[in-house]
């Protein structure tokens, strides 16, 4: 079977995409979530998030909430809001945030790939959210959230998805953030088998985010599998929802730390201690980290920079190379004595788009007793981990801009 699919694409009719198109289920609270759809009867948080139109004190993984979900999504069917394409299509997809853009290629991806780890990830995941996943996936049988994928280069399929939008998109959605959503259908049949073709000729695919609703697929697709007596693996449920990018289009931000505590040493004990791995010097506000090696550090009312010893990286070693896993390392760990980033409750992450401003703020109220920028993780670290098989730490990877819910979906009947 080919590493990609065309699919027939769930969308919103014509017209309708500015009142459908929502931020990602696992970006918003349910709070913010009901605050974005209010009075918006047709977002798509009202499929991914359920929970918003049932009663706040609800358990977000009740059976009551996948069921409210399929409601919501059936009836978006029903008053013509969304529907079905025709045909099996690639869709273009391409975001702007600023002065950055990327386009990328929506597709059905293969399940049997990403089993073999042809399609390779870079993080572990957590079985309470699969199965959140999964029962959402059920529930609709249809993926709604897609899994942003990195591909290597190719200027042949760059040259594709150029000619693919030179028109006018098929549907064009500037989000409350600012971020504008286009896409365009891309129905040829040559187009598609080259693209096919293309992508079948690459090494691997890299899940960029998404790593949960990826293994929620595989295994959908394998109970499904085990009750199909005629299963050919060309089934739509053999195939889950993706957007592959080029991956020096796409743009990683800094994932930064603060911590509550200084682990009973005081500002001038802590300083010292830092020494011992690190140069530190006073540096001005808001620095942010040039390089790899670097971090900043804001205690209250100062920041420094913190620049490790280079003979304390191991360059021969993709995931103890990195940013995160030397701060951890030589800091967190040795120092903070904070070494399990999932568990322990003294650590919070920071997404860059944030800004730095976050990390003075948590601070300065006092809720927070330091806080680390750090710069921000390269696509090719994330592929080397991905290549060795290994698994970056916690909050290492805060991509922007992200996808929208809604635009396109996958059925899997």
């Amino acid at each position: 079977m080919s590493l990609i699919k065309p699919f027939r694409g769930i969308r919103p009719a014509p017209g309708r995409a500015g009142e459908v198109a929502a931020p990602p289920y696992d970006v918003l609270s349910a709070d913010e979530a009901r605050e974005r759809a209010a009075r918006k009867p047709w977002s798509f948080l009202h499929v991914s998030k359920a929970e918003i139109d049932l009663p706040t004190d609800i358990d977000h993984y009740s059976p009551q909430v996948y069921a409210k979900s399929r409601e919501n999504y059936l009836r978006m069917f029903a008053e013509g809001v969304l529907a079905l394409d025709e045909a099996p299509c690639y869709y273009a997809y391409r975001l702007v945030m600023g002065e950055h853009a990327q386009t990328g290629l929506v597709a059905a991806a293969s399940v049997a790939d990403y089993d073999t780890n042809r399609i390779r990830k870079h993080e572990f995941t957590r079985p309470d959210k699969e199965d959140d996943r999964v029962r959402q996936i059920e529930a609709l049988n249809a993926e709604t959230g897609p899994v942003l994928l990195a591909h290597p280069d190719s200027p042949e399929v760059d040259a594709i998805l150029a000619q693919a939008t030179s028109g006018e998109p098929d549907a064009d959605v500037t989000a409350s953030d600012g971020i504008r959503h286009m896409i365009w259908v891309i129905r040829d049949a040559a187009v598609l088998q080259r693209l096919t073709f293309l992508f079948d000729a690459m090494p691997a695919l890299y899940i960029a985010d998404g790593h949960h609703r990826s293994a929620a697929a595989s295994r959908v697709a394998a109970a499904r599998h085990a009750k199909n007596p005629h299963h050919t693996g060309a089934e739509d449920y053999n195939y889950f929802l993706s957007v592959i990018f080029p991956h020096r289009q796409m743009r990683i931000m800094d994932y930064n730390r603060v911590v509550r505590d200084l682990n009973g040493l005081s500002t001038m004990g802590f300083l010292a201690r830092l020494t011992e791995r690190f140069v530190v010097s006073i540096c001005a506000p808001r620095y942010r980290p040039s390089q790899r090696g670097e971090f900043s550090l804001y205690l209250p009312g100062q920041w420094y920079r913190l620049a490790i010893h280079p003979h304390l990286i191991p360059h021969d070693d993709p995931v103890a190379r990195l940013d995160v896993s030397l701060l951890s390392d030589n800091l967190l760990g040795p120092v903070l004595g904070i070494k399990d980033l999932r568990r322990d409750k003294r650590i919070d992450f920071v997404g860059g788009i944030r800004g730095l401003e976050e990390l003075e703020r948590r601070v300065d109220s006092g809720e927070m007793a330091a806080a680390f920028a750090l710069h921000a993780t390269d696509m090719e670290d994330l592929m080397s981990v991905a290549d060795a098989g290994e698994v970056m730490p916690p909050k290492s990877t805060w991509f922007e801009p992200k996808l929208a819910d809604g635009l396109v979906s996958h059925a899997i009947d």
